[in-house]
């Protein structure tokens, strides 16, 4: 089972007079979803933001943009711009916002450090699972950032299959610490919970039953890798052992599960209608219009059907047989759909990946993208079933939304928590 224990989290000194900590100005955006705009406008909000910390730049004097965080990390902390809790604590993390159907929401989970797997050890015998098939990246970039900084700058984030676990993190008893309104409306708050008797409820809570990577499969092997370069060396590095993580109860309550659709380029002249049908019986659904966009949204809801958007308007997808040579817990999941049906029909199209339908559509709308197929989100029981299977799902199958903010709670790997 994981093993999930309380750390020293390095944080933002921002004022003396301020308490709680408003760190908006210095939060930031998972590095992943970040562009070349957003980054600059994080930069600019203020010298200290932790983009400068997750996606740093190359310097003028010849030092590389790993070193160039781990300098900016050290000099904050020595000059006081950062501070290290003591002692040893967990941090309640609670996300209120408002999901795409504009109900209200709130997700709210825990940061501490997660143990990785022994080395050659598969996570799975550790309780720990990856949901998803991950996508060939170049995993050095975080490995590099790894090595300078020897600090988690962001939390991976899992999902813990014990029932209950939510009951256990109750912010409003605890003082606030640390908070901020992010760019899409979601107000981040960051609690400390430090009582011992809490402390050993929560970590024996989740040790109780795996968790599922939901976010972040790419840092947890990077974690491992540097764990196991360390071990190559002959070093001893306890803190090299584990990894910061957010960990949620898996629930219906806890968790908004978006889609990740899928845009099409290298179509030239094809007829993206005329190849799915037969895999599919396809139903025009009217011009491409934002208002449009929603209904055939609800549609593929309620009949169980994919969306197409092309260069003729919207369509409904509905899948004439069902999906073979899969098991039964995943034969729904619209990835798998969209592999098994969509892909052998147009083995020329180049794919990416955008999770807001109206962003795709309007792609389609403008000619970036050829065409685009909209997904229906898995659902937490869809997941939960394959966590138990031991199966994983295609990559880009979930967005868990919205996502924890950078520059909430940092980790050192050093003893003591704070950079060496």
């Amino acid at each position: 089972m994981p093993e999930f224990l309380p750390f020293r989290g390095i944080r933002y000194a921002l004022s003396e007079e301020t308490s709680p900590a408003d760190v908006g100005p210095v939060a930031a955006p998972p590095y992943d979803v970040i562009d070349d705009d957003s980054r600059a406008a994080l930069e600019s909000t203020d010298p200290r933001n932790s983009v400068r910390l997750i996606l740093p730049r190359d310097g003028e004097d010849g030092r590389d943009r790993y070193q160039i965080a781990a300098d900016c990390f050290d000099e904050w902390h020595r000059t006081g711009a950062l501070l290290v809790d003591d002692p040893a604590r967990f941090y309640l993390y609670e996300m209120l916002f408002e999901d795409e159907n504009g109900r209200f929401r709130r997700t709210h989970g825990v940061i501490g450090t997660l143990g990785l797997p022994p080395r050659g050890v598969d996570p799975g015998a550790v309780g720990v699972l990856p949901h998803e098939r991950t996508m060939t990246t170049a995993k050095s970039d975080r490995l590099s950032l790894l090595r300078a900084t020897r600090a988690n700058l962001d939390p991976i984030w899992v999902l813990s299959l014990t029932e209950g676990l939510s009951k256990l993190l109750v912010p409003h008893r605890l003082p606030l610490i640390a908070y901020c309104e992010d760019s899409d409306g979601v107000t981040h708050r960051l609690f400390p919970l430090t009582t011992p008797k809490d402390v050993a409820a929560v970590s024996e809570a989740v040790a109780a039953s795996p968790v599922v990577l939901a976010d972040g499969h790419h840092r947890f092997e990077t974690a491992c890798a540097y764990r196991d370069e360390r071990l190559a060396a002959g070093l001893d590095d306890p803190g090299a052992e584990r990894i910061m993580a957010f960990t949620a109860e898996l629930a219906d309550d806890e968790l908004s599960v978006r889609p990740i659709h899928r845009l099409l380029l290298g179509l030239g002249g094809i007829d993206v209608r005329a190849a799915l049908t037969g895999a599919f019986t396809v139903l025009d659904a009217g011009a491409n219009t934002p208002d449009r966009v929603v209904e055939l949204r609800a549609r593929m809801r309620d009949e169980d059907a994919l969306g197409l958007i092309d260069r003729s308007g919207l369509a409904l997808l509905r899948p004439t047989q069902k999906v073979t040579d899969t098991p039964e817990v995943l034969s729904d999941v619209d990835s798998i759909r969209f592999d098994t049906s969509v892909r052998p029909a147009l083995p020329d199209a180049m794919v990416t990946f955008r999770s807001d339908a109206a962003a795709v559509a309007a792609l389609v709308e403008k000619g970036t993208a050829d065409a685009a197929v909209l997904l229906r989100p898995v659902t937490v029981a869809q997941i939960r079933a394959a966590a138990f299977a031991g199966l994983r799902m295609p990559e880009k199958t979930t967005f868990f939304s919205p996502k924890p903010r950078t520059g909430m709670v940092f980790r050192s790997l050093d003893e003591g928590g704070a950079p060496s």
